[in-house]
């Protein structure tokens, strides 16, 4: 029987691969972002904008996109004893993971308003951050809760000054041995426990005194966390319950001598997304720690790096939304169908620019957060990051997956594929919602700062109102919502939409100061005046799309 060979045709014109967006790859992550550059130029940290394009080489080149990928794709591994029988609960990380941590830690995320404390430095940090989430967002956890230790810390002198100069080293090291041995570290945080979750004053971990007790005092831990993150850092913040109360406390992996502290590993968590991270489940079996501030006091005195690590929730939320921008806007301008390319049709262009508009918001948002931060010795500055921390958290990173969701869908089925990247985007937005306190934790947390100090109230609407008489749609907005906030009626019931409309209302005022303006218009069009409907791709047929979206499209 004859075989028939192979046609001559198999190389035509029908095999071609055509009409595909390149990578988005090899590109600068923060030239390429106007709103970005404009914000950090805005609020004060214009001083690392040379630093912030360093990060942004970084973060847009094709080798940390790939690290990024290695990482998820090779998750850390649980490693309790080693080849002889010995307990070591050790984590092993695809090397790329350090490659991403290396190149965090010598950039300053993790501490560089600490080792260089100067007006701006929190928002050239967060500009930074923001850059990297982009490249890969599980290794900025270890970074996020080593920035946000120290606050804390500084509760106990003594102890803030031997492990202040360890944490601003900008030199990584992986290497699990006493902090007092090493070149730089990294700190974790161990807060919920299996019976209590966000309740932490239901925890039932013990500390019991060895020898007298007392701020800064050792204590013997015994007891549980059912998530404990990044169990290969070097020390974390705890609370357990003390003869006063629930206290916080500094636990080491290494104790000075080289020993291991009593800090087993049970398992860990096999999470939706953040896979490149490892969260964790520990023991604590008569662990050595040392208490943080007054007995009794852990949850105030823990909360200075609960803040902080929320406002890191908002800068990943933000960043990730300025990434899902940039691959449907590249992706769109790049692909055609029926006729046009997609970037041109008006039902897309709809689509990208609301999504632009969100993203512009989240990232100027972020931004103006983040000054509130650099000013600590401001009283109106301190009273209103209580209340926005909280609200830009909630609405921000609520806001994320239902946006990233749309982004993926501008791919079409591409978008559902890992290789396009959309698919792990699209799984690590949900963490920081999540994380540092869900939707109902941090909207009852407005309430209770709206209570406890009505000042950081007047506070927010001060910043507000400074937009507000701008647009008129606005102004109504606003003085409709400060009015609802004064009614106490099933006020927590309705927490969820006052604390949403706060947001918008922030977000609006802050467009309104400094976004485009047609990304303002079309702001107060669609949040503020209603006309939207409940899904991205829904504002008013007026908006000028087009140049919404040229202004958040990287230029390649």
């Amino acid at each position: 029987m004859a075989v028939a060979k192979p046609s001559s045709q198999a190389g035509s014109s029908t095999h071609e691969v055509f009409n595909q967006a390149p990578p988005l790859e090899n590109y600068n992550a923060f030239e390429q972002d106007r709103v970005m550059a404009e914000a950090l130029d805005r609020e004060g940290g214009d001083w690392a904008a040379d630093r912030a394009r360093q990060v942004g080489e970084i973060a847009g080149g094709a080798e940390a996109i790939e690290w990024g990928r290695l990482a998820n794709e090779n998750p850390p591994k649980l490693k309790t004893h080693d080849a002889r029988g010995n307990r070591i609960d050790e984590v092993e990380f695809h090397p790329a993971w350090h490659k991403l941590l290396n190149a965090s830690v010598s950039h300053g995320l993790h501490s560089l308003p600490w080792r260089e404390p100067q007006p701006g430095a929190h928002v050239a940090r967060a500009a930074l951050f923001m850059l990297m989430s982009q490249a890969e967002g599980g290794h900025l956890c270890p970074i996020s809760m080593t920035y946000s230790s120290l606050p804390a810390l500084r509760a106990q002198p003594e102890i803030a000054s031997e492990w202040e100069p360890r944490i601003a080293s900008y030199n990584y090291d992986a290497e699990l041995r006493s902090p007092e041995q090493k070149a730089g570290v990294l700190l974790g945080m161990g807060m919920t426990e299996k019976q209590g979750g966000s309740d932490v004053r239901a925890n039932t971990t013990q500390a019991r005194a060895s020898n007298g007790g007392g701020p800064g005092a050792a204590y013997e831990i015994t007891g549980h966390k059912w998530f404990c993150s990044a169990p290969m850092c070097d020390a974390f913040l705890i609370l357990a319950q003390a003869d006063e109360g629930l206290s916080c406390f500094l636990l080491q992996r290494i104790l000075p001598d080289g020993t291991r502290n009593a800090f087993q590993i049970q398992r860990l968590k096999d999470k939706l997304g953040n896979r490149s991270n490892a969260s964790s489940e520990v023991e604590f079996r008569g662990a050595v720690a040392n208490m943080i501030g007054e007995p009794g006091r852990g949850v105030p005195t823990i909360i200075e790096m609960v803040n902080h690590t929320r406002l890191d929730c908002v800068l990943g939320s933000a960043a990730g939304m300025r990434h899902a921008v940039a691959k449907a806007t590249h992706q769109t301008a790049h692909r055609s169908a029926f006729g046009d390319v997609l970037i041109d049709k008006p039902l897309m262009q709809n689509v990208l620019a609301d999504l632009c508009i969100e993203s512009e918001a989240a990232t100027i948002t972020a931004m103006r957060l983040a000054r509130s931060y650099d000013q600590p010795d401001d009283q109106e500055e301190k009273l209103f990051k209580r209340l926005a921390t909280a609200v830009s958290k909630y609405w921000i990173c609520k806001r994320g997956p239902s946006m990233v969701n749309e982004a993926l869908e501008c791919f079409g089925g591409n978008g559902y594929v890992e290789e396009s990247g959309m698919p792990r985007m699209y799984r690590e937005m949900p963490l920081n919602s999540i994380w540092e306190g869900s939707g109902n934790v941090i909207c009852l947390d407005v309430l209770r700062g709206m209570v406890k100090s009505p000042q950081s109230v007047d506070a927010f609407f001060a910043e507000v109102e400074q937009g507000a008489g701008a647009d008129q749609r606005l102004a109504e907005f606003t003085a409709k919502l400060k009015d609802d906030l004064t009614d106490m009626e099933n006020i927590e019931t309705r927490a969820r939409r006052l604390v949403e409309r706060m947001a918008l209302a922030l977000q609006g005022s802050l467009l309104v100061r400094y976004g485009s303006p047609a990304t303002a218009d079309a702001f107060c069009a669609s949040r503020i005046g209603g006309d939207a409907g409940l899904a991205f791709g829904t504002l008013p047929a007026g908006s000028d799309f087009a140049a919404i979206v040229e202004r958040h499209r990287p230029q390649l």
